[in-house]
């Protein structure tokens, strides 16, 4: 059923409200990664998963961490280790014998899969066997295990964090988990200040703990709410025209991406460009998505998408490149393109 405008407004009033106490909550524990935090946020109120890039000791288990104490929800860690097997993550059958009866049965013990706030911590830690255990939790929201289905908690979202693929020990993702990651963000380095910052919250003896905000029936809520925010045609066609830009030898390819892309993005990336631009309106007090909303997700929601060819992987080129080249070239209208 249609809402009218005022109950339109107070519901986008209510979820900003929820989206500020949560930054807030979050800023207790975390210090900096301001924009980090709001995309993490975008991403579950989109319904994704995030995928967070840094070297080790930047804070990225941390954030997820205080991320589950905001929320009243199931929250789950999986150390990604190269011994770690499939039925780590899954579960697995076990015999169960009934003391009374000497009777034996096969019965499913659930693997911490089953949560609703999911870290896996340092996936790309795990040989691709055990990382391809994830791409049906995260896609389907469920696990076949046994030849049974087995739906997961709602709602559910994965929080992995990933050191660079150069440092030793890791294996890189399949090209299609990573198609299963709304966003992926690149945590970079605290400054001077947020160093003092931390030194302050982390030696003195203080533990600032984040509160609970909102709970799994809040979330279903908002992210039902920003299905609804509307999306004019030629918005939308803008964002695919974004996406087909990174197909090499497309109508809308760049030279750039003629010339290092060897696959570019999935529709999924257009469907994360969006529902991410979707989120942004609400924040912004609009109920329609302007073309704005849009480039401001182009990087996390497609980064991790492009696959370079070995022109660009020797130049030293990097995806983030490709896609600003693209936002450059690509008119907001149609009608310029022909132009």
């Amino acid at each position: 059923m249609a809402m009218n405008e005022k109950e339109v407004e107070t519901q986008c009033r209510q979820f900003r409200e929820m989206f500020e106490a949560l930054r807030t909550q979050v800023g207790k524990v975390i210090v900096g990664h301001e924009d980090i935090v709001d995309d993490v946020l975008i991403s579950l109120f989109g319904g994704g998963h995030v995928l967070l890039e840094g070297v080790p000791g930047l804070g990225k288990t941390l954030l997820v961490r205080t991320l589950s104490q905001a929320f009243s929800l199931t929250f789950r860690r999986i150390q990604f280790t190269p011994d770690l097997m499939p039925a780590d993550i899954m579960g697995t059958n076990i015999v169960i014998e009934e003391p009374a009866t000497g009777r034996r049965e096969f019965q499913f013990q659930p693997g911490p899969i089953f949560g609703q706030i999911i870290l896996a911590d340092e996936i790309n830690r795990a040989t691709p066997k055990t990382q391809s255990a994830m791409l049906e939790a995260m896609q389907e929201h469920s696990v076949t295990s046994g030849g049974q289905v087995r739906r997961l908690p709602t709602p559910f979202m994965v929080l992995a964090t990933q050191n660079p693929i150069e440092q030793e020990g890791t294996y890189p993702l399949p090209e299609a988990q990573l198609d299963r990651f709304f966003f992926k963000l690149l945590v970079g380095y605290s400054d001077r200040r947020q160093l003092k910052m931390i030194l302050d919250r982390t030696t003195t003896g203080e533990e600032p703990q984040a509160e609970t905000v909102a709970d799994g029936e809040k979330i279903l809520w908002a992210q039902k709410l920003v299905r609804q925010v509307v999306i004019a045609e030629h918005v939308q066609d803008y964002a695919i025209r974004l996406v087909l830009a990174t197909h090499p030898e497309g109508e809308f390819a760049t030279e750039m991406t003629n010339r290092f892309v060897r696959f570019g993005s999935s529709p999924r990336g257009v469907q994360a460009l969006a529902l991410a631009a979707k989120v942004r309106a609400v924040l912004d007090e609009r109920y329609h998505v302007g073309f704005d909303d849009i480039t401001q997700s182009v990087l996390p929601a497609l980064r991790h998408r492009i696959l370079l060819n070995f022109e660009g992987q020797a130049e030293g080129i990097q995806t983030d490149e490709v896609l600003v080249d693209i936002v450059e070239n690509t008119p907001r209208s149609l009608e310029q393109q022909k132009v």
